[in-house]
This record gives structure tokens, sequence and C-alpha cells, in this order.
């Protein structure tokens, strides 16, 4: 390691000295220090120093990019600088989320989503089969099928509570267990009427001054009380974790978790949730009051939104109570209509996209859209995608607008999507305004579509475009020497990505070197030649090699994925083992990754470029392990 005590040295100097370093870690390929004044930093000098490959500042995180050789200079930093020892990664900690705020909250909500949105399109579906059978004359006292789906589309909005809990816990690295609890407290059958009873008896403070009250409804189906839930109890469990021996961890952490957690969320969570959903209300009469027209341009635009926090539910009590009291209604008006923008959005996004996975989702979402729930369709594809949720909203202001105008208004409560239409049926059974309902449904439909179809599509998953950009850049290479050539195979079965679209700047711009990456298919890795292993991450997301011929290869399964702490990776070599080519080097678990919602895609990259004229890549979109993959020329 003396090699690189000049380097650690330099490092160390020109990031403002020992004394700004809080802490350092490293991961692969890079150095991951916390500084306590970035300014301090040389960033010009670091990146044109001899051993750095570039500086890149994320996360809040200095990192210098050092290469496959980071282990030995870390280590080296730390002697010369005589800093205590922050390992290769934190376990509680990877980079932080990209983005502005904005972007970070859809990170987040599409993360706790994404992993129930199959079975919760499918409960769409089954909800408008249940609707369908309503319109036929079936009901829960004629028919037990009609019972038996209803439960069946109910459960999964019923208990929504649960699955994000669930799904937040991993996100938030909580015990899901724990989670499950309590989300089942929040919706506990009996917890409502038992409210109510006591606040009849004249006992419905804790403590004597704390209010206890449940929102209208109680919190089933709702969103965040359940995210804020789970993330207050990340505070407490870890908290407990770490002053609590290890003897007695596996009951007193989740016993003071719940203790702690439940109670909070009941009389503090729920009622500032309960506060906001007031105060909007307010809002929206004090609109409606203003003038019918600019509401329905307001709750159209914004219905979208409030159904992805749960907040709609302020004001559908308001419009039943109407319904109830006076005949009629026109406070949901401006909300009726929007499922159909969403339909239109997803429609050109299956037709335009060139992402399998996509088309996938897109389409229960499309189905469940048509009978009004669009829950699947919001966190599974168009707020990822941001622009095609913007579309829909701005189209049912418009839409929300035109139903206030014409003042069209609800005679009855509970039909959605296409099964909203009866609703509008007068009382001297005029279909007039259910007509022009029907024609700005498809109005707004068919403009959300056109708009959708001459805007690009953004990209989820995996560069969609990536074998033309693949096939450009080849049709620019140069042909392969005959000589000294250094043939790379594929290491992984997937397919090919241009390294500039990889979803992180130093692969992307080829400062770790010239290379291609892989959105794989299966998650083994074997060795692409004969070759000597130098590096094995210890989380197993990062091997380096060096090929008989010279060619030094790194490959990088996913991006980000060293906060994974190694879950899903399992490792067959150790450093310095020599593996023929076709040798398992890896196995990893993708659906671990994507759950993490971190990039799959895996560059293989020879960090060695300079030492050899040219590296060019396959012509191919796809490969499997073994097939031609990169030619090192010099």
């Amino acid at each position: 390691m003396a090699k690189y005590t000049e380097l650690a040295e330099d490092i160390l100097k020109h990031v403002g000295g020992k004394e700004n370093v809080n802490s350092l870690k490293h991961c692969v390929t890079r150095l991951r220090f916390d500084l306590k004044d970035e300014s301090k930093a040389d960033d010009n000098y670091l990146k044109n120093r001899d051993g750095v490959v570039t500086v890149v500042k994320a996360g809040g995180q200095y990192q210098v990019v050092i290469g496959n050789h980071v282990p030995d200079v870390y280590a080296e930093v730390l002697q010369v600088g005589g800093l205590p020892a922050g390992g290769s990664l934190d376990l509680d900690e990877g980079d932080a989320p990209k983005g502005n705020l904005f972007d970070r909250f859809v990170s987040l909500v599409s993360s706790i989503f994404q992993p129930f949105l199959g079975p919760l399109a499918a409960a769409g579906i089954i909800k408008g089969i249940v609707a369908i059978m309503a319109a036929c004359g079936l009901s829960a006292t004629t028919s037990p099928m009609y019972v038996i789906l209803n439960a069946t589309g109910d459960s999964v909005f019923q208990f929504l509570p649960i699955l994000i809990a669930l799904t937040s816990a991993r996100r938030f690295k909580v015990n899901e267990f724990t989670a499950f609890a309590i989300a089942g407290a929040l919706v506990y059958p009996d917890i409502a009427t038992l409210v109510t009873a006591l606040q009849k008896a004249g006992q419905g403070h804790v403590l004597g001054v704390i209010p206890f009250a449940l929102p209208a409804g109680g919190y089933l189906s709702t969103v965040m009380p359940s995210i804020l839930a789970i993330w207050v109890a990340s505070y407490i469990q870890k908290f407990f974790t770490k002053i609590t021996p290890d003897v007695i961890k596996v009951f007193v952490v989740p016993f003071f978790t719940l203790l702690i957690t439940v109670p909070l969320t009941f009389l503090v969570v729920g009622p500032v949730a309960n506060t906001f959903s007031d105060g909007l209300t307010n809002i929206f009469q004090a609109i409606m009051n203003f003038n019918p027209i600019v509401f329905g341009l307001v709750l159209g635009i914004l219905w979208q939104v409030l159904v992805m926090f749960g907040m709609h539910w302020a004001l559908v009590p308001l419009a039943i109570l109407d319904v109830a009291t006076n005949g009629s209604s026109s406070i949901l008006s401006a909300a009726l209509l929007p499922c159909f923008t969403q339909t239109g959005v997803l429609g050109a996004i299956m037709l335009k996209t060139k992402e399998e996975k996509v088309r996938t989702i897109s389409m229960p979402a499309f189905v469940s859209s048509i009978f009004g729930v669009t829950e699947p369709a919001i966190y599974g594809v168009t707020l990822p995608m941001k622009t095609p949720f913007y579309i829909s909203c701005g189209v049912s202001g418009l839409m929300g607008a035109a139903m206030m105008a014409l003042d069209i208004k609800m005679y009855s409560t509970g039909g959605l999507g296409v099964f909203v239409f009866p609703s509008l049926i007068g009382p001297d059974g005029s279909l007039t305004k259910v007509i022009f309902a029907i024609l700005i449904a498809v109005f707004g439909g068919v403009l959300a579509f056109l708009i959708q179809l001459f805007v690009r599509v953004p990209n989820l998953y995996s560069g969609g475009e990536a074998a033309k950009a693949e096939e450009k850049a080849d049709e620019a290479a140069p042909a392969p020497k005959e000589i000294q050539q250094e043939i790379i195979a594929s290491p992984l079965i997937g397919n090919i990505v241009p390294l500039a679209q990889v979803p992180d700047q130093v692969f992307a711009s080829g400062a770790m070197g010239k290379g291609v990456a892989i959105d794989p298919a299966d998650g083994v890795v074997l060795a692409p030649a004969k070759a000597t292993v130098n590096l094995v991450f210890p989380t197993g997301h990062a091997i380096g090699l060096t090929t008989e011929n010279g060619a030094e290869l790194l490959i990088h399964i996913g991006m980000d994925t060293v906060s994974l702490a190694g879950k899903g990776f399992k490792t067959y070599v150790e450093a310095g083992d020599v593996v023929e080519a076709g040798q398992k080097l890896i196995e990893f678990d993708l659906a671990t990754i994507r759950d993490a919602k971190l990039p799959v895609i895996t560059p293989v990259i020879v960090t060695n470029t300079a030492d050899f004229d040219d590296v060019l890549t396959t012509k191919e979109a796809r490969v499997n392990t073994g097939d031609y993959l990169l030619t090192a020329v010099k």
C-alpha cells in the first residue's frame, strides 16, 4: 500500500485537511467524504490529479472517484490522516434521493406503491365488474357472487394502510411485522364504534387534555397517516435498537416502537391530517362561493393530487350529505371525470413507450381507470413520469370548469368511471346533462391522449432508445484491429444500454473507462474471460477482474446498490482467484434491487482504457452470457 501514500496525502490535503473531515467511507470505486466545509476542497486540482478519476458531489457527500484500487487508497488515507475507519458502507445510509423536493416525494411514493400495483389494478378492475353486476340488478341481498367480488375489490382499498405500511417499512428500514401491527391498529374493526362511545360518555380525551377522535370514515383507505406513522416508527426503532441489549432486542424494540408510535399516530398525526382536511374543505367552499367555474377548474386540477394523499375524503362526505339533504349536489361534479384523462394519457403511453415493463403496468391501469380507479395509473405510471400526470391534471381542470359551467349535478352517489353517468340523471328523467357529461369525458380523454401523443414519453426503467443509440455509436466506431485485441464476452443476459445512458455521471461520462452497460434479465454474473479476480466488494455488488491479456474489468451491478449492504447478493469467488470464462462469479436478486427503487443497469467497464487504442462494443441489442460484448484493441 506504500505506493498510494503520496496519493492519499495529496487527496487529504486538497479536501481541506484532516481537520475538515467528519467521516470517511468508501464504496467500490469512490472515497466518500463527509466534509465540514466543502468549499475548502480543491475540485479542480483533484479532478486533474493522477490517480483520481473525477470528483462528484452527491447525497451530502464529497466523492473522490478512484477506481478499482479504492480500498487500498482508503486504507492509506486513514493511516496518513489518523482518521477513524468509517467502513466500506454505512448500513443505514446510501446516497440520498436526488432532485428537488417534489422529485424526492415522487420517488418516495413510487417506491411505496410499486410493489403492489398489480393487485391494486386487479382490484380496480374487479370493482368495475361489481359495478356492471349492480347495473344488471344484482346486489348484496340477491347475489352471493356479488358479495364475494365486492369484498375482493374493496379489500385492497379498505386495507390500503396495511399494504402501505409494509412497503414503507422496507423504505424506512422498519421491521415489517411491527409496521403491520401499527397499520392494523389504524384499521382495527371496532375502533370507530369505541371512539364514538367514549365521546358520548365524555371520555374522549387522553389524560383529560389530548382529544382522541377519528376522521370521517376512520383511517380505512387512507395513505398519508400510514406513511407518516412508519416514518416516525423508523426513528423510534433505531433509537431503541441502539440502547437495548442484544439478548432482549427481539421483543423490547418492537414493544417500545408500538407503544410510542401508535398513540402518536392517533393523537398527533391523525389530528394534524384532520385539521388539514378541514382547512382544505373551507378553502374549496370559499372558492365555490366566489365562482363555481373557478371552483370546477381548481378542483379538477387538484383532484388527482388529493386522491394521492387521501385528502379527497375532505369533500366526499359533504357531497353525500348534500345529496341526502337537498336531493342533488354539485360539490363533486368537477371531480367525476378526471379518471378519463388518465385513460387518455395511458393510451398514448402504451402506443409510444419502448419499455415493455411500462406497457405491462399500463394495460391493467388503463382498464382500471375506465372504471374510475386511478391509483394504479397515478402511482405506477403517470406520477413517476411526471409529464403525463401534469397533462392529466391540466385537462381535468378544463373538464371540471365545463361541468360547473353547465351546472351538471349528482343525484346519487357511489358510481365511478363509466358508471358515474347514471347518477347524473335528474328526477325528471332528462338525459341532457348526462349527454353533456359524456361529451366532456370523451373530449377530455381524447385531448389528454392527443397532447401526450405529441409529447415525449419519459423512460422509467431503461433507455427505451438504447438499440438505436447503440447502432449510431457503432456506425461511427472504427473497424476492429486484427492484432493484439482482447475479446470480452458478456457476463450477463439482458438488453444492451449505451454507457451514456447509465444513470450515474461517473460511468456515463466514461470517466471510469469505456465499455457498455447491460439491463439484466436474470441475476447471474459469469466470468467474461479467463481472468484473475482483483476485487470482490464486501457487499457483493461489484467485482474487478484482470484478463490474461491485461484488460482490467469492472462489473458494477446496478447503481447505488452499495446501500443494500449485501442484501440479495451472493459471491462465489474471492480476490486472488483465477477464473475460467463462463465460471459463476455472483448471483443477485433483481427483485430486491427493484424493490429498493434502484436501477439494475450494470456497466461492464475496461478501467484501463488508456492502455488500449480503443474499446469497441457489440452491435446487438440483446446478449446472452458468452456472447461477444467488447473488444479492447491495441
